[in-house]
């Protein structure tokens, strides 16, 4: 009888319901549903409809009932950041917020009066991000007061769809990291800095390990979908589900690209130096504890962004098919083309009312032609891209003392073939493409792992072929 795995990835645009089973070592992949997910714009900021969001992943499982394949096994991994405040009966207090609002624009320079910057991330080892769930509960604290007091727990998004799944109260280490608020070195929640930022300390839950069993299905779910299963507390931070999922057991570079690019490398352990704090680079958590040293880029959130100004009339092939051609028909020499870049990380272009016109306005006050078709918007945005991981990818060769050969591009954004060209002429480095769907195969290797099938997270990636596209995906 076979035995199916289930994965549900849900992203900042989308999800999926993702069944897997292996044939041999072949691990053989089903999408078996698909929902889009947006933010809700209400009085003038952005929330997570988490109801919406949990309809869809039940009709998601309903759908595995009707195929009858029944999944011994599921995990839901989301972005990280954003979380529900839940009163003593476990009930959602209000909307939650989306990390695009603007209402933590503000708040970083109030919080860094009472610890700075540097001794933040020597606590944490985390990238400044504004909307970093430290920030967002600062916030709280001073603005949403009536809220933040009702308050009796804090779940990120993953961890809220499971207690709604299952009744279980936990948190997941991998997104546990992208808060701000967990000790890099213990790897738990971090008291001290959270009874300095006077904090509610009763809100943080305990902290389990990816692989973590946490029972199994209410019976009112279980009747709603029509089956019941074994809930793993996967890596629920999709990149380290991604990261998990980077086919090799050798140092690399990974970039998981989808809306955001998270570039970087995985290591033993965290690196909070001065030198990383310069350079911008975080120390979020992976899979047995291993350390995702990376930086995050803005990615494909911007070229999402266009494609919706144009009215989605071009699909994301086509997107990058005109950026190359309007390359080629420009007449200026390469390395000319290689300077028409804007820093894609500037917080102008985190949640615009037009990306057009931020773009065209950076491009003004850096002296570059204003594109003016799909293609020159495109082109654009990936030599941007390209010339930030150049730079990224020199900071963090810099940090390490490595000198690393490939990159391994992970996810949605391996496909886009032009942006792969760009990125081996920007850095000199083998790219390896794929897998495209990396997030929903990590979530499931550590399922397989929490099932005995395999002992790590090594052997996984090692023994496990994926075949996507009617191919091998590509590995060193």
């Amino acid at each position: 009888m076979t035995k199916y795995y289930l994965a549900v990835d849900i992203g900042a645009s989308g999800g999926r319901h993702i069944l897997a089973h292996l044939e041999d070592r072949v691990l053989v992949t089903e999408t078996v549903y698909r929902f889009e997910n947006y933010m809700d714009k209400i009085g003038g900021s952005l929330y997570w409809d988490t109801e919406r969001l949990f309809g869809e992943v039940l009709e998601g499982m309903r759908k595995c009932a009707l195929l009858g394949k029944i999944p011994s096994f599921m995990g839901i991994d989301t972005w990280g950041v954003d979380y529900a405040l839940l009163d003593k009966e476990g009930n959602l207090l209000d909307r939650v917020y989306a990390y695009r609002d603007h209402r933590t624009d503000d708040t970083d320079g109030e919080l860094e009066q009472i610890i700075s910057l540097s001794e933040l991330y020597q606590h944490t080892g985390i990238q400044k991000q504004k909307f970093n769930t430290v920030y967002q509960l600062f916030e709280d604290k001073r603005s949403r007061t009536e809220i933040y007091e009702k308050a009796d727990k804090m779940l990120l998004l993953p961890d809220y769809l499971t207690y709604r799944l299952t009744g279980n109260v936990s948190t997941e280490y991998t997104n546990a990291t992208t808060t701000g608020l967990i000790n890099a070195g213990s790897g738990d929640w971090d008291y001290e800095l959270i009874e300095r930022l006077d904090l509610n300390r009763s809100l943080f839950t305990e902290i389990v390990n990816p692989g973590s069993n946490v029972g199994r299905l209410k019976e009112d779910i279980a009747e709603k979908v029509g089956f019941n299963t074994e809930y793993i507390k996967v890596a629920s931070h999709d990149t380290a589900s991604a990261v998990a999922a980077v086919p090799t057991d050798k140092e690399t570079i990974f970039i998981s690209s989808g809306t955001w690019s998270l570039l970087g490398t995985e290591r033993m352990a965290p690196d909070c130096s001065v030198n990383a704090q310069k350079e911008n680079f975080t120390n979020e958590g992976g899979v047995e504890r291993r350390y995702r040293f990376l930086k995050n880029i803005m990615g494909m959130w911007m070229i999402q962004s266009i494609r919706h100004e144009y009215d989605d009339a071009y699909d994301y092939k086509k997107i990058a098919e005109s950026a190359q051609e309007y390359d080629l028909q420009r007449k200026c020499i390469k390395e000319e083309l290689q300077d028409r870049v804007i820093d894609v990380n500037d917080s102008e272009f985190l949640s615009p009312e037009s990306m057009r016109e931020v773009i065209d306005k950076a491009c003004i006050r850096r002296g570059l032609p204003v594109p003016d078709s799909i293609g020159a918007y495109a082109s654009l945005i990936y030599r941007s891209l390209a010339s930030n991981y150049r730079n990224a990818i020199k900071g963090l060769e810099e940090i390490t003392g490595t000198s690393y050969e490939t990159i391994h591009i992970v996810g949605g954004g391996s496909q886009a073939d032009y942006l792969n060209e760009l990125i081996e002429e920007y850095t000199g480095k083998k790219v390896c493409k794929g897998p495209i769907e990396a997030t929903a195969i990590g979530n499931i290797y550590v399922q397989l792992i929490s099932d005995g099938i395999y002992k790590d997270i090594n052997e996984a990636r090692i023994k496990t072929i994926i075949n996507e596209n009617n191919r091998p995906v590509e590995r060193v």
